[in-house]
């Protein structure tokens, strides 16, 4: 397996011998027999660990026996906790996605700040399988069903030369130690219900199921470079870019022969999933200013052009507010004041807020609001995401881009100027209270 490896590893073009490659490892088969074949290679490397806390005392065992497993071999080492169901609940999506979303933007995070130029994942073969099925039963399109590729930007997957049975084999054989995960017999997901009950049955009916399976996603692979080439002809008729805007102008699009597929090939590169697509591609006849969302862009329908941008950074500043501070004045014009609980009386005025002194945490900060914040608006026992509040009061989209918060260390304190956090309200127990006017130019 070793020689294997090696081959892989040149073969595929992963990296280089002296590049620094970040292992993800969770402590279960898959990442420690990737942890020693890197172990054993000679290749610079460091491990990344997450602790998802759904598994309660197994997810701390797995977390123990990795940090174990770091003094064992004297390697570079970084744990980080998530709040993987509450990070599901409020941004509406399942724990799987949830837990993907976390450990990928942790592995990046990482990756830039320590200086390594790969993160290695333990997919393998058997991997590729469950992803081909799932994305087909998701929805996709021909780049879905050429499942988990060896690399992707800078993530790389060393182990998709190897089955499970194999990587099974090796670990007895080297004596590789490792912890089993509960969560992988439980069939409620999705993965774990297509590894344990349905790809055993396309096994039953045809032994040889695997390899031909490989062999399909390996044409697929093909298949999708000449259909890539051709959509590229077709793409640079219709689409434009002007500095930081992309411009899709819809009658060309209309007049190409496939502008459905071509409309959703172009978005998925902007992270629009195919049901949006299909809304915008229902809409190019319909009136101009209907807006859509991904998680990282925003498309416009002007009259014949669709105009797609990033969320704006540009507003990505950040303004503190330290303990004695009386006044601000950039970005907004507020008067800061302290007062004695006992006889104070609340303002029913909404640019200004009435806080609990005790419960802030200085320096608070003041920044715009991003999608996925959250806040337990006043007078509510459970979180509501800023988005959402927004819709409910009916902001108009100029006006939301324009609004800051107050933070109290990663809480939201205050949506300036409507509403504060039910966290941070004045009760009996209050002994100082904080106020923040937003004065009115």
């Amino acid at each position: 397996m070793f020689n294997r490896f090696f081959e892989f590893v040149k073969e595929k073009q992963l990296f280089e011998s002296h590049q620094r490659v970040l292992l993800a490892v969770s402590g279960g088969i898959d990442s420690m027999v990737l942890l020693h074949l890197f172990e054993k290679s000679g290749f610079e490397y460091g491990i990344a660990h997450c602790n998802f806390n759904l598994r309660g005392e197994e997810s701390d065992g797995d977390e123990k026996f990795v940090r174990g497993q770091v003094q064992f071999h004297g390697i570079p080492a970084f744990f980080q906790r998530f709040e993987t169901e509450e990070y599901a609940n409020l941004n509406g999506i399942s724990i799987e996605m949830a837990a993907r979303e976390l450990r990928y933007d942790y592995f990046e995070k990482i990756r830039v700040e320590k200086n390594y130029d790969f993160i290695a994942t333990a997919h393998h073969q058997d991997d590729l399988i469950e992803t081909f099925f799932l994305n087909l039963s998701r929805k996709t399109g021909i780049k879905g069903l050429t499942g988990i590729k060896e690399k992707t930007g800078r993530i790389i997957r060393p182990l998709l030369f190897a089955c499970r049975q194999e990587i099974e084999d090796f670990a007895r054989s080297n004596f590789i130690e490792f912890r089993e995960d509960s969560s992988n017999i439980e069939v409620v997901y999705l993965r774990n219900f297509l590894r344990h009950k349905i790809i055993p049955l396309f096994h039953e009916l045809n032994p040889a199921f695997k390899k031909n399976i490989l062999a399909s996603i390996e044409n697929l692979k093909e298949a999708e470079q000449v259909y890539s080439r051709c959509l590229r002809a077709e793409h640079d008729k219709v689409v434009e870019k002007n500095k930081e805007e992309i411009v899709i102008k819809i009658e060309p699009l209309q007049n190409t022969l496939f502008p459905k597929v071509l409309l959703f090939e172009i978005l998925s590169d902007f992270n629009f999933n195919s049901s949006v697509t299909d809304e915008i591609f229902q809409g190019l006849e319909n009136d101009s200013g209907k807006q859509f969302f991904s998680k990282t862009h925003r498309l416009v329908k002007d009259r014949d052009r669709l105009f797609i941008t990033p969320f704006s950074e540009k507003e990505e500043r950040i303004f503190y507010i330290e303990k004695d501070d009386i006044e601000l004045f950039d970005p907004l014009d507020l008067l800061i004041e302290k007062y004695d609980a006992k006889d104070f009386l609340i303002s029913k005025e909404s640019n200004v807020a009435s806080l609990d002194l005790g419960e802030l945490e200085f320096p608070l900060l003041i920044r715009k609001w991003r999608q996925g914040d959250y806040f337990q608006p006043l007078g509510m026992t459970g979180f509501k995401k800023v988005s959402d509040f927004f819709i409910d009061e009916k902001i108009p989209l100029h006006q939301k881009e324009n609004i800051w918060l107050l933070c109290s260390g990663k809480k939201i304190v205050w949506i300036i100027g409507l509403r504060i956090d039910n966290r941070f309200k004045i009760t009996t127990k209050t002994k100082m209270v904080y106020t923040i006017e937003m004065r009115k130019s």
